[in-house]
């Protein structure tokens, strides 16, 4: 029997199991001959909200309560959920829900997510071009650098998605493509140097799903990232 296997018949047979979730690069159909099984056991109670059972070379399995497993304020956490699948679910479906729950923003959180980092995407291009416009060229690509992960974070938000880890960058963007260039715009091989760039495709996004006041605050400063971003390569 396989590690998965041994793992699916450990949870049958434990009555406290409510659902067995499998996650990563296996759940993903992305697995090398190095990946792991990245498994999550709800239970109905511990007593403590996650706890590590396992970390091998073959096997990262964590347990966790429904309760934890329906915890959606961890937003590191929630993208690993996408792509999940159910192996076993005896909450007649419950415990699928909560995986989408915890895969998919809601529309309170999207108009959170997606403002926070529009800010903050503003905020690291508003210091790279100051950088560059008083001389300062290797800190000005520190902070287009730093930029990087709130565009990323800001595009998806306003497409009402999680950011992909950068190591699924490329599987969300073949299986959930986005609509216009951004599909193109964000392979990982032509995002990471073109963040300032992007801010006027940015721009346009976030003024047409009614995030425009985000950049009105900024006034002036706005004109100065456009400035470097027509020049941008």
């Amino acid at each position: 029997m396989d590690v998965l296997g041994q793992v699916l018949a450990r949870a049958a047979a434990d009555p406290r199991v409510r659902g067995v979730i499998l996650t990563g690069s296996r759940a993903r159909g992305t697995a090398t001959a190095r990946s792991d099984y990245d498994v999550t056991i709800a239970v109905a109670e511990q007593s403590q909200p996650w706890r590590h059972t396992a970390r091998t070379d073959r096997l990262d399995e964590v347990v966790c309560t429904v309760a934890a497993l329906a915890d959606t304020s961890v937003h590191w956490q929630r993208y690993s959920y996408r792509g999940a699948k159910v192996l076993l679910d005896r909450l007649d479906g419950g415990i699928a829900d909560l995986v989408e729950r915890q895969a998919t923003l809601s529309a309170e959180e999207v108009s959170h997510r997606a403002r926070g980092s529009l800010d903050a995407y503003l905020n690291q291009l508003y210091r790279c071009v100051k950088s560059r416009r008083d001389g300062f060229a290797d800190a000005a690509l520190l902070d287009e650098a730093e930029s990087l992960p709130w565009l990323l974070e800001t595009v998806f938000a306003l497409h009402s998605r999680l950011r992909p880890y950068n190591k699924y960058l490329r599987w969300e963007l073949e299986n959930f493509p986005l609509p216009g260039d951004w599909n193109t715009e964000l392979l990982p091989d032509r995002v990471r140097t073109a963040s300032l760039r992007l801010f006027p495709a940015v721009e346009e996004l976030a003024r047409r799903t009614g995030h425009g006041e985000v950049l009105d605050g900024w006034g002036s400063d706005v004109e100065l990232i456009h400035a470097f971003a027509r020049a941008a390569p």
